[in-house]
């Protein structure tokens, strides 16, 4: 089993910043994948960004060159420093790992134009 706790979600202005993190812990695997997805009302939940041990990252097309996915150096740890907020970025963002596919509970992120 392995415990997701999330943190860093908010209230921003459009153009501003939040910071997300993720921690995991419980049986975690020395490969693994930490991702964050969102899910906007009555929606899906979509994938924004992965990142995978050992360093490959992948950003979809809405967020890339805007949010930055990082990982800490025990790899048990994602962050998402997201820049240049917009309105449609509103969400709740949940944290994901692989194997496994785990969730954490979701964190509400609102950006006011």
């Amino acid at each position: 089993q392995v415990h997701l706790v999330e943190s860093g979600g908010g209230l921003a202005q459009a153009g501003g910043s939040l910071t997300l993190s993720c921690v995991a812990s419980g049986d975690i695997s020395e490969t693994n994948s930490m991702a964050w997805f969102r899910q906007h009302p009555g929606d899906e939940r979509d994938l924004v960004a992965i990142s995978i041990s050992g360093g490959a990252t992948h950003y979809v097309e809405a967020v890339r060159g805007r949010f930055t996915i990082s990982r800490d150096n025990t790899w048990n740890t994602v962050y998402l420093q997201m820049n240049s907020l917009k309105p449609e970025d509103t969400a709740v963002y949940y944290c994901n790992y692989k194997p496994g596919n785990y969730w954490g509970q979701g964190t509400q992120v609102t950006v006011s134009s």
